[in-house]
């Protein structure tokens, strides 16, 4: 599925895990326990150096499990790369100034398929190239649909597809020939915002594992699709208070892998008998359990594991259910699954990893060494990760009691005096998470002596689902608390002075930096909001149609609950703010319209505040061109320069 949707869903309790049990036994940080490191080698890191220190990400096999094909940003631009398994300088094998994803070979490894939009417009194509090089076709041909994701039949003779109307608000399965790229619908999805996926084909090449969930991310079911008569047999019950999910099937065909937020709220690993319709269990973890996948020979499975926006890679023997943590570093480890993280042979995986301190890179697992190579060298060398402050995990209670995990940031050689600035960074979504990836704004920021504090509030995912719940009509509420909360953590540790605490967001990031320089306007010193929303009703009449209906699970009926959209709308509290504002915007973005920057612009110039704006050029919703990252984040940096460091 594409990244903008959430990963949906994911027992035996396994002795080995040396971590919390679940977010119920999170205990509050002491703010006085957190400490500035002493650092000969601190420095302001070039912004230059966190960009042109590359991503290697989208990684999956050749057919012959030889070489590597992922995405990098090498050129400046995300496009489709090679590289041999066993290491070697990477070959470039395609080039685009728009952004390109999801490489994969064909069955018999003569193509490759990548998706590609135009001007960060998310109208996903699917193209192909020989896997020698040479000229790129489209393959789906169909500009007014997105192709979201994609798979390749066990006779390599067709492709399950999943796409979206630009005008739709549903997610549909549909096959598509490899040679005439004729497209024949697979299912016909009515009720609003509900979307079908491609989990994995039988292997009989007559039917496919997939599954159907809600725009709301709360529920979704398994089902066995027959692809000559289109009937679908659902293979779990219907349940509107629970999620499952499939991602792999056994290679005999009879037990599919999914993952489940049944157990307790929390997302957990089972295995699905297809014959019978039984679970039985695997993971019995308060966390968050997802993405299994079989071996080729279906004798191993993985899983991953997010402990408190931490990730790691778990393996289990099939017959004993005994699992163990994959031997990485720590930071975010995850398995690059298109489809399957196994190489061809099953003797490796293929994984990604970062940190706070490392850029994104690819790494092959010997699962039987039990030893991780890694295959990518991403970052510059002139970015010592030592330079850069280490991200560390902190817990605090909000104004209800609810506890509340951050990622924290602190610069070395800080002076516990009461006099540095500090910054929140509230994340996307909101139904998401901020895990410890490499993030180039708070490298940025912290190197620069500001301490950072990423909040993950109520209605983030990764800490069951009543908490993944608790803002629904309420969004600018309790979440906005719960980044209140945050400010006075920053505060609290004795380094920050709270006359110079800014935010800095995008997306519902950009939304709740606009709520609370307005309702609480004199907490804040400056803010920089990227792509966020003024107004729940402009969003309405003009954002993406699948997004609307996601809109609707967060808030309700637009015309029933008009108060309810009234209230979470920052346009009714920001005449009120105080702090210099910078706004951030794409001018392609389908997910929050230039309309809304513009508003903000606008009312803030009536009200004479401060307030200055950046509009980029063939950009959509978060910016992908090198060229626009540097000076967006130049910009940011700038602006807490001069408004927030340097306030009195």
């Amino acid at each position: 599925m594409h990244p903008r949707y959430l990963l949906l869903l994911a027992g035996f309790a396994f002795a080995q895990f040396a971590v919390a049990d679940g977010p119920d036994d999170r205990q509050p940080t002491d703010p006085h326990s957190i400490t500035s490191a002493s650092s000969p080698t601190a420095r302001p890191v070039p912004i230059e150096d966190l960009f042109y220190s590359r991503r290697a990400t989208n990684g999956t096999w050749s057919a012959d499990g030889k070489e590597i094909l992922f995405t990098t940003d090498m050129t400046g631009n995300q496009n489709v790369w090679k590289i041999s398994a066993s290491g070697s300088f990477p070959l470039q094998m395609s080039y685009s100034k728009d952004s390109q994803n999801s490489p994969r070979t064909t069955r018999d490894g003569t193509w490759i398929n990548y998706r590609q939009d135009a001007g960060g417009n998310e109208q996903w194509q699917l193209m192909a190239i020989p896997v020698q090089g040479g000229s790129a076709e489209n393959w789906l041909q169909q500009p007014d649909a997105s192709a979201e994701d994609f798979q390749y039949s066990p006779d390599g003779k067709s492709l399950v597809v999943m796409y979206k109307a630009k005008t739709g608000s549903t997610h549909d399965l549909a096959l598509l020939d490899r040679n005439t790229h004729a497209i024949r619908n697979l299912t016909n999805e009515k009720s609003p915002g509900y979307l079908w996926n491609i989990a994995a084909w039988f292997p009989d090449g007559k039917s496919i594992l997939a599954y159907r969930a809600s725009p709301s991310f709360t529920d979704a079911s398994v089902f066995r699709l027959d692809l000559a008569t289109g009937k679908t047999d659902e293979l779990t019950p219907h349940d509107k208070e629970a999620q499952i999910v499939a991602t792999s099937l056994s290679p005999d065909g009879r037990t599919a892998l999914v993952q489940s937020n049944q157990k307790h709220g929390s997302f957990n690993i089972a295995l699905l008998d297809i014959a019978t319709r039984k679970l039985t269990w695997v993971t019995d973890t308060g966390w968050e359990a997802t993405s299994p996948f079989f071996s080729p020979d279906g004798k191993h499975f993985t899983y991953e594991l997010n402990n408190d926006g931490r990730n790691d890679v778990y393996l289990c023997e099939r017959a004993s259910l005994k699992c163990n943590r994959l031997n990485m570093p720590e930071g975010l480890t995850g398995q690059e699954a298109s489809p399957s993280p196994w190489s061809p042979d099953g003797t490796r995986l293929l994984l990604a990893h970062q940190s706070s301190r490392r850029p994104s890179d690819l790494w092959i697992y010997d699962v039987r060494a039990n030893k991780g190579t890694q295959l990518t060298y991403s970052a510059l060398a002139s970015l010592d990760p030592n330079s850069l402050p280490q991200s560390q995990i902190v817990h605090y209670k909000s104004f209800d009691g609810k506890t509340i995990s951050a990622l924290l940031w602190v610069p070395s050689n800080l002076k516990r005096d009461g006099s540095n600035a500090g910054v929140v960074l509230p994340h996307g979504g909101p139904t998401g998470q901020t895990v410890d990836t490499f993030n180039t704004t708070a490298a940025a920021l912290a190197a620069r002596g500001y301490v950072c504090i990423a909040p993950n509030v109520r209605g983030s995912t990764g800490y069951g689902i009543e908490f993944q719940k608790a803002n629904y009509q309420d969004l600018g509420g309790g979440d906005l608390k719960d980044e209140v909360a945050a400010r006075q953590f920053l505060i609290d540790s004795g380094y920050v002075d709270a006359k110079k605490v800014g935010i800095t967001g995008g997306s519902y990031g950009g939304y709740m930096t606009l709520m609370a320089i307005g309702k609480t306007p004199d907490l804040w010193t400056a803010a920089v909001e990227e792509y966020g929303i003024i107004d729940w009703y402009t969003m309405l009449q003009h954002e993406d149609p699948f997004l609307q209906e996601y809109e609707k699970t967060l808030m309700g009926d637009p015309v029933k609950d008009k108060t309810v959209y009234e209230a979470a709308s920052p346009i009714k509290f920001l005449r009120y703010a105080k702090a210099p504002l910078l706004v951030l915007q794409g001018e392609n973005d389908i997910r929050v319209p230039k309309e809304e920057a513009e508003q903000v612009v606008d009312i803030l110039k009536k009200e004479g505040r401060t307030v200055d704006a950046t509009y980029y050029a063939q950009e959509g919703h978060g910016f992908r061109k090198r060229e626009n990252r540097i000076d967006s984040l130049q910009r940011t940096v700038n602006w807490f320069d001069k408004y927030l460091k340097a306030a009195n």
